[in-house]
């Protein structure tokens, strides 16, 4: 069972942006996050391992422990012999600035490679964004964008802004038939994921562009209503990217400890992502088939 060390409550930059921002001190928990520039703090308590998460955006994480990143972090807790405790805070505008930065936890479980607000371990999973239909539909079996199915009157395709699948519906002459859902939300409050699977389940929509593990994991929900194809790597558009965990910049030796610790358990790791229905791909883009 963890415990929970802190919540923050915040108004998203721009979903409600004429509310007052409110964060719990720093100093409440540990040193200010201006320390991080002078030098390794490390770990906050070495008896405690300490997350950052969202505390309402399945399927990676809440504050009832039922995301893959919460089963993640205690993996990673019992492996290392810790405890666990967590800060929440809405995965948006301030989420690193306000709990890793903040010396509030140690790591944040699921972070991009590339990401420079952190230092990212090595990765644990790739994947990639996904194309999720209706089971027996005309469009059920599409695995590419570019499929002259999309063109037909009246399409609609449910697509997250200013993520990448845009550029290149863009290219193909679609944003036309795209049904736009919103990127930055208050989780608190907004799940376009959640909407907009039921948009196609309902026929609002006839195809749902999303990030592979959320895509996933509504197929592996839907008792057979839906079906995903990961969308393939093109010219020009980015489609997967590797994910590992994010540490502070200074926070050499435990990062290192996390890279041990991946290597170690990568074939348990995967068992758990698969059984949230995280698409995996390995490193030629293929996907990767897990031992249940």
């Amino acid at each position: 069972m963890f415990r929970e060390i802190a919540v923050s409550m915040v108004a998203v930059a721009g979903v409600l942006a004429t509310a007052p921002v409110r964060a719990q001190s720093p100093e409440q928990f540990a040193r200010p996050g201006a320390d991080d520039a002078k030098g390794a703090i490390e770990l906050i308590d070495p008896k405690v391992l300490r997350v950052c998460a969202d505390p309402n955006n399945l399927p990676f994480s809440n504050s009832a422990g039922e995301g893959f990143e919460n089963k993640l972090a205690q993996f990673v807790a019992a492996k290392l012999g810790k405890d666990i405790a967590y800060v929440f805070y809405p995965g948006a505008t301030g989420f690193i600035r306000n709990t890793l930065n903040a010396h509030l936890c140690d790591v944040v479980m699921g972070m991009p490679q590339g990401d420079d607000l952190v230092q990212p371990t090595n990765p644990y999973y790739r994947t990639s964004y996904a194309i999720v239909t209706r089971a027996g539909s005309d469009l059920e079996g599409l695995k590419t964008l570019a499929d002259s199915r999309l063109t037909a009157k009246g399409r609609r395709i449910g697509l997250v802004a200013n993520t990448p699948p845009g550029n290149l519906l863009a290219r193909l002459g679609l944003l036309a038939a795209v049904k736009p859902y919103p990127l930055v939300v208050d989780t608190r409050v907004d799940a376009p994921a959640a909407d907009m699977i039921r948009d196609l389940e309902s026929g609002v929509i006839d195809v749902a562009i999303l990030w592979g593990p959320i895509a996933g994991y509504h197929v592996k929900r839907s008792n057979g209503r839906l079906v995903e194809a990961m969308l393939a790597q093109e010219p020009g558009t980015r489609m997967s990217f590797r994910i590992g965990m994010g540490v502070r910049h200074s926070d050499q030796e435990w990062k290192r400890e996390l890279n041990r610790l991946i290597a170690q358990n990568q074939h348990e790791i995967d068992r758990l992502l698969a059984s949230y229905g995280v698409p995996l791909l390995d490193e030629a883009g293929a996907p990767i088939a897990v031992d249940p």
